[in-house]
């Protein structure tokens, strides 16, 4: 429905409510009245069963529809004139429809705006009516404490079902207006509605009302028992916690619990920090910023320099990544975190019983520690897939790739994933031949075509053999010759090679902890619910482990999520938020994102304006020599809301930044517009992208009248 036809509709139900007050009809809805009516309804229902039941039937319906006073009395007035049958029959649909219709309107009317204005905060309301709705509503319904219309006026702003709202509505009034109708029935008896409820039965309606909510908390409770019954529970813990796996998520666990003065010990069997800082995201960015060094020589011509040359060993290039990795070190060193209060151990943990953690140390000594919750954070590991002959030649992955200290003169990189493309353009700028073999139809899958389209012509603009849609049959090796034997339109294809990069993802570590032998639930990942409880209420995941995301920033969004709940409930404890997830491929250009991209909104259906703006015409960009790429944004259609953006350029996982913060605490494209953004910079393109989606939704009848204006200023 259109905003004028929403506003339309608020100001007739506007009218309708002040006109009932100003005619004074209020009067005909109270117990006196009712009352002094008796004789005559019932005759009148005697005489026209039929059109006196569709007649109040349509009464009550409009009554409360309207939330209108007089719910009340009509019930009563239902059993004083209809019996206790009918009249609860008659009441009871009557009250439901009405309320849903309420409902309804107050959906049509306010929930778009209210959820676009305050969208973000109401996200945790939203969170929990899909998962408890009809529990809340059902508690709401029963309880007579709480005004039906209200009720009926807030759950219309929610995200509740029409359905849900309906049955639960139905079911849930049906006891109380029983009740009232059955009071009705002796209407002569009734001098106030005091009468009717009296404290003894609002308590008993309360009770019923919590029933399912206790009874909830009461299954969840049979279910942790029977889930851990086959071992006794200590009587006192060692600790409050016990994690294991020093990731990222592991750490920011760790460190968590030390905040708030729990007793936490970490379990590591290698060393802190986890994949992210010895295989993962530092390694990995260092050797990119030194092929990017490389690719900016090449390009001397384009800064005004006549000639350039850099020279480099590629053993020396390694060594650097080894001193950033030992750089960083100390932020995630076990001095850091005993300091910080955590009781660090190094060694192999086994979860033993749902409270028991058993750690075998390098020294062959073991301990087993008794604990009130668990988190596993033991992350995840390189994928290789099994093709034939591959057991021949040795697979670089990105645990190993980094030990190498000779450049492979022909590189093949199997995969087209972030991972994949980053490394392939690394080697390429540093010298080698790489082909880079993707089964899919284009690179980086999960972003939008022209993303993909744009780092794709840049690999091959700088050499990079990109082969879309070919799988990998095959490895060979004939007479010393490595050869990937790949199928590409239905016709096998040799590419020789001297190294093998495997990039097609990564398999959670789920083996060696204990896990199965407990009997945790896995599959692909540790399964977890929206509280990152496995099936052992007090066992957490988080992290690679638990999916859904693979970055180290969810991981460590998840571990705040994992040891709050783990250290607090039954008191508290919050559902994993992963609304504003934003990521970046480190390619060049680099390609960031946040929200929803074009194929994501199309595959789910969500409706979507996109504003884009093209960073050719950007100053600064143009200034270094960094004039491509784009900011693209999804906006709710006719509103400034941002569903997602994706930037690709120079700089871009640094741009993302602004849109990240926008969408976590709602901020509109129409704010960002009006903020003061520093020139030159190339986050201004971030600005002119507000300034195209504002120009776009200019008011142009507005503009008309004030263009008239300024015609009649000037004479």
């Amino acid at each position: 429905m259109s905003s004028a036809k929403r506003w339309g509709l608020l100001a007739v139900l506007v009218v309708a409510v002040l006109a009932f007050f100003a005619l004074g009809l209020q009067r005909y809805l109270s117990l006196e009245y009712i009352k002094s009516q008796q004789g005559q309804l019932e005759a009148w229902r005697g005489a026209n069963p039929l059109v006196a039941g569709l007649t109040f039937f349509g009464l009550y319906i409009a009554v409360t529809a309207l939330s209108l006073p007089g719910a009340t009395i009509l019930t009563l007035a239902a059993g004083a004139i209809f019996g206790l049958a009918w009249g609860s029959m008659i009441a009871s649909f009557a009250a439901s429809i009405g309320a849903t219709l309420a409902f309804l309107m107050s959906r049509v009317v306010l929930r778009d705006w209210v959820q676009d204005r305050f969208g973000e905060r109401l996200a945790t309301i939203n969170d929990g009516m899909r998962q408890d709705g009809a529990f809340y509503l059902f508690t709401l319904r029963v309880v007579p404490l709480f005004p039906f219309f209200l009720i009926n006026l807030a759950m219309g702003l929610t995200r509740i079902r029409v359905l849900t709202y309906y049955w639960v509505s139905q079911l849930g009034m049906l006891l109380g207006t029983v009740v009232y109708v059955n009071a009705g029935t002796q209407l002569a008896r009734i001098d106030k509605l005091a009468d009717v409820a009296s404290p003894g039965l609002l308590a008993s309606l309360a009770l019923l009302g919590l029933f399912p909510l206790i009874a909830k908390k009461g299954v969840e409770l049979f279910r942790a028992r029977k889930a851990t019954r086959r071992w006794k529970k200590p009587a006192r813990f060692d600790r409050n916690l016990v994690v294991i796996g020093a990731g990222s998520a592991g750490l920011v666990s760790a460190y968590i619990a030390a905040a708030v003065k729990a007793k936490v010990t970490l379990v590591e069997k290698h060393r802190l920090g986890g994949e992210c800082l010895y295989t993962g995201c530092v390694p990995s960015k260092a050797l990119i910023r030194s092929a990017r060094f490389l690719s900016l020589v090449k390009r001397a011509g384009e800064f005004g320099v006549r000639s350039a040359h850099a020279e480099f060993d590629f053993a020396d290039a390694m060594a650097r990544v080894q001193r950033v990795i030992q750089a960083i070190a100390p932020h995630d060193s076990l001095e850091r975190y005993t300091a910080l209060g955590v009781d660090v151990v190094m060694g192999s943990a086994r979860i033993v019983s749902p409270w028991e953690v058993e750690v075998t140390q390098a020294d062959g000594q073991v301990r087993r520690l008794t604990t009130r919750s668990i988190v596993i954070a033991t992350g995840a590991r390189s994928f290789v897939p099994p093709i034939p002959g591959i057991e021949q030649v040795e697979v670089l992955t990105t645990e190993n790739v980094w030990n190498l200290r000779e450049r492979p003169e022909r590189l093949v990189v199997l995969g087209g994933g972030p991972i994949g493309s980053e490394l392939a353009q690394t080697f390429a700028r540093l010298g080698s031949r790489v082909t880079q073999v993707e089964q899919a139809p284009r690179l980086l899958m999960r972003e939008d075509v022209d993303a993909s389209d744009l780092v794709t012509a840049r690999f091959r603009n700088e050499g990079i053999d990109v082969r879309l849609d070919h799988t990998a049959k095959r490895i060979e090796v004939i007479d010393g010759e490595k050869l990937l034997i790949a199928e590409h339109a239905s016709t096998e294809v040799r590419i020789p090679f001297d190294a093998l990069l495997v990039a097609v993802g990564r398999h959670a570590n789920l083996t060696g902890f204990g896990l199965e032998e407990l009997g945790v639930t896995t599959g692909r990942t540790v399964e977890v619910n929206a509280y990152l409880q496995t099936n052992f209420p007090n066992i957490y995941a988080a992290g690679d482990v638990a999916g859904p995301y693979q970055f180290t920033h969810t991981a460590s969004h998840q571990a705040w999520y994992a040891a709050v709940n783990a250290l607090f409930d039954p008191f508290k404890k919050f559902r994993a938020d992963y609304r504003v997830i934003p990521w970046a491929t480190f390619v060049d250009p680099e390609v960031a994102r946040v929200g929803l991209n074009e194929l994501e909104a199309t595959e789910k259906k969500v409706p979507y304006e996109v504003t884009t703006y093209a960073l050719d015409g950007l100053d600064r960009a143009i200034a270094d020599g960094e004039a491509h790429g784009f900011v693209k944004v999804l906006t709710v259609p006719g509103k400034d809301r941002i569903l997602g953006a994706t930037i690709v350029g120079e700089h871009a996982g640094d741009l993302l930044a602004e849109f990240v913060l926008a969408m976590k605490h709602g901020i509109g494209l129409n704010k960002i517009l009006g903020t003061i953004h520093t020139y030159p910079t190339m986050a201004e393109a971030n600005k002119y992208v507000a300034g195209n989606w504002k120009r776009a939704h200019a008011p142009q009848r507005l503009l008309a009248w004030v263009e008239r204006f300024h015609a009649w200023r000037r004479g």
